[in-house]
């Protein structure tokens, strides 16, 4: 959705501007409010004398901000058996929210939670983009839960160094996961299934995704 506007200041920390103490919380967000509004100007004037649009230390820490800001809001929505696997917000607020269920995640729920975010913000200070959506099929994990969900699947496997290998996903943990591979092979002239454990640390690796198979 784009045309819609709005400006991250919630839930900020006083600190990031180097308020004083003794102000008033109101006082704070009215100093914070300022700050912003004039960097924002100041960033369009720039673009219209053609100096481009160089965004100055405390609008970069203002963006970023406002990342943890759709987070939080994102885990306001959330259900028990929801969870976050990815936010960005990328320039000229280019905003994506990718989320899952462990129950799947229909289109209802992803644009239940757009809204949730658009209407949270006043829409007549900065135009932005939102996108909503769930994992695609074929994308790589990202988060422990999304593992954890995949549980009993057969997954693909691509080492950082470029080996790969196909299994079934075991179990999982903040440190490594166990996969269950199977092989043929021949014993005393029969063939029969070997099955073999195969743990991996995250740390060696590129990706993993679930393997799609259409029977």
């Amino acid at each position: 959705m784009t045309g819609a506007a709005f400006i991250f200041i919630a839930h900020s920390s006083p600190s990031s501007l180097g308020a004083p103490q003794t102000l008033t919380d109101h006082s704070k967000l009215e100093i914070k409010i300022c700050l912003i509004q004039t960097l924002i100007v100041i960033s369009h004037r720039r673009l219209i004398a053609g100096l481009g649009d160089a965004l100055s230390p405390i609008l970069l820490i203002y963006k970023m901000i406002s990342k943890v800001v759709i987070q939080r809001m994102v885990e306001e929505k959330l259900s028990d058996t929801m969870f976050i696997v990815d936010v960005t917000v990328g320039p000229g607020n280019a905003i994506s929210v990718i989320i899952d269920s462990d129950e799947g995640l229909s289109i209802d729920k992803c644009i239940e939670m757009s809204r949730h975010i658009e209407h949270q913000f006043d829409r007549e200070v900065e135009d932005f983009s939102l996108e909503v959506s769930s994992p695609g099929l074929t994308q790589p994990f990202k988060v422990l839960r999304q593992y954890l969900k995949n549980i009993g699947k057969e997954v693909e496997i691509i080492t950082a160094k470029g080996d790969k290998f196909t299994g079934t996903l075991k179990s999982a943990n903040e440190e490594n996961f166990v996969i269950e591979t199977s092989s043929n092979i021949k014993v005393d002239g029969k063939k029969t299934v070997e099955l073999k454990t195969v743990e991996f640390s995250l740390q060696e690796i590129k990706t993993v995704k679930q393997v799609i198979t259409f029977k």
